[in-house]
């Protein structure tokens, strides 16, 4: 059974649950050639109560060909969305080529944390802009309907963020935030992720993570992102799920789209 197919099975989370307290997962660099682990996440996710996640879908991962024009690809992300998942355009490239002439805080970040894929960590207004309206146009008519784009990284640059909004993106997220494009608000929403690039950044991840768990379990608001690579190490996704477990029952697990739209009918907007 797919996971979608299996998601239908399977009770949906009212909106208005008896928790005021929510949990967005977020699966990052969705593509062909990472549906397969992709699909073992959220297979994963559905069985342990989490049915509804943000998918976080790159228009053409690393130049390996339009996500949209792979027929299965697209049908299983409909499916998915119709089982109450949220389909979000991350990026375009997802990555970024290195620039003649880089000060050290640039390089730190656009090759050292990111590894090369902050896409939109410096990018100027004409082409960030070309690039999401092309993903938000690629995505919709493959009958998708994003509604939030998410720079790879979270780094984006003020300039991006106003190509975002000019596009008729509703959302982005930052690594410790998530703004309305519309209204302008900024909600402070810090993300559990993990790097699992060697053995050494994973160790850290894990002390860190554990850590940040306890941290904000006082917060309204947590918001988990997975990544394909956490899913092949064991104890990344042990932890991954025990945290799923310590939640369960006390937050209500929903999607971006869905979080902004409750906010704004709490404010009137």
């Amino acid at each position: 059974m797919t996971s979608a197919v299996a998601t239908q099975f399977l009770p949906v989370v009212a909106a208005a649950s008896a928790t005021k307290d929510y949990l967005i997962v977020s699966v990052h660099d969705v593509a062909p050639s990472t549906k397969p682990i992709a699909d073992k996440i959220i297979s994963e996710l559905t069985a342990k109560g989490i049915r509804h996640c943000s998918l976080l879908v790159v228009p053409d991962y690393h130049h390996q060909g339009a996500s949209m024009q792979d027929r299965q690809f697209v049908s299983w992300l409909r499916n998915l969305e119709a089982a109450g998942n949220e389909i979000v355009i991350h990026g375009y490239f997802h990555e970024r080529p290195r620039q003649a002439r880089q000060s050290s805080l640039e390089k730190f970040v656009t090759q050292f944390y990111t590894q090369g894929e902050g896409e939109f960590y410096d990018l100027g207004y004409d082409e960030a802009f070309r690039r999401i309206k092309s993903g938000r146009d690629e995505f919709r008519n493959a009958g998708l309907k994003p509604r939030g784009f998410v720079a790879p990284a979270w780094l984006l640059s003020s300039e991006g963020e106003r190509a975002a909004r000019d596009a008729e993106m509703e959302y982005t997220t930052r690594l410790r935030t998530l703004r309305d494009l519309r209204s302008g608000e900024t909600f402070p929403a810090r993300s559990v992720v993990y790097s699992a690039r060697n053995s050494w950044r994973r160790a850290v991840s894990l002390a860190w993570n554990a850590a940040l768990g306890r941290a904000l379990e006082s917060k309204p608001l947590v918001r988990l992102s997975i990544h394909p690579p956490d899913f092949s190490h064991p104890a990344i996704w042990r932890q991954i799920v025990d945290l799923i477990g310590d939640i369960d029952g006390r937050r209500t697990p929903t999607t971006y789209q869905d979080w902004i739209a409750e906010q704004r009918r709490r404010r009137g907007l």
